[in-house]
């Protein structure tokens, strides 16, 4: 996954950003915390993460993950949500919403903040928080 770091901590990550990239994802992060308190705060896969959980796949296949998280990428900010609401991928279903933005199945990617509505990536996080794929830990 790109827009991987080696900070140890979200703020370190955030804090070897240069503006106005720091703004924009420091912004993210308090708009995260905000809808989202109880999404613990993390550094996952070399990107800030909310909310811990382990899954457990019927092939036997397990692990970690989050269900937020942020990247810095060259060319864009990620906003990565894992959360699937009635069989379709959260980040999918607000596509319409969010047109200035390309979204994959679970990744919402823009070049800037101004491009995007925060108020729907706030309903994103929140509708994520409610609907874990799996009990976070």
């Amino acid at each position: 996954m790109k827009g991987t770091s080696a900070a140890a901590t979200p703020e370190e990550y955030f804090d070897a950003l240069d503006e106005p990239r720091r703004g924009e994802l420091l912004r993210l992060h308090e708009l995260i915390r905000a809808v989202a308190p109880r999404l613990t705060p993390t550094m996952e896969f070399g990107m800030p993460g909310y909310g811990t959980y382990h899954y457990r796949y019927a092939s036997g296949r397990e692990g970690d993950w989050v269900l937020v998280a942020l990247a810095s990428n060259k060319k864009h900010i990620s906003l990565h949500v894992t959360a699937v609401v009635e069989g379709q991928y959260l980040a999918e279903s607000y596509r319409d919403r969010l047109p200035k933005a390309s979204i994959g199945k679970s990744c919402i990617r823009f070049s800037r903040l101004a491009l995007v509505d925060l108020d729907v990536l706030g309903e994103i996080v929140r509708t994520a928080a409610a609907h874990p794929p799996y009990p976070l830990t």
